[in-house]
């Protein structure tokens, strides 16, 4: 099963989040997935549009989606999926 993670600074925003196992064969399932589990969370990543957020980051194995706006890539069972939040500010 693929696996999701987190970056500690959305852990402010969602407190409960927690590292784990999900079911999906997408990003997009892998986020409605992640939705389920913390509501709220699939807004704070995509727009409106359903498009991924200018301050956010996704990256599969390492390397960042390649998809921002349809979110297709395609997602095995062996899969790291690691969710952040870009930090600006100085």
């Amino acid at each position: 099963m693929p696996k999701v993670k987190f970056t500690y600074a959305l852990k402010r925003f969602f407190p409960d989040l927690q590292d784990g196992l999900i079911e999906a064969v997408n990003l997009t399932d892998a986020l409605h997935e992640v939705d389920q589990r913390y509501p709220g969370l699939r807004s704070y990543i995509l727009d409106e549009q359903g498009r991924l957020r200018k301050h956010v980051q996704i990256y599969l194995d390492g390397d960042p989606i390649r998809d921002r706006e349809n979110l297709s890539d395609p997602i095995r069972s062996e899969t790291e999926i690691f969710l952040m939040q870009a930090l600006s500010g100085g």
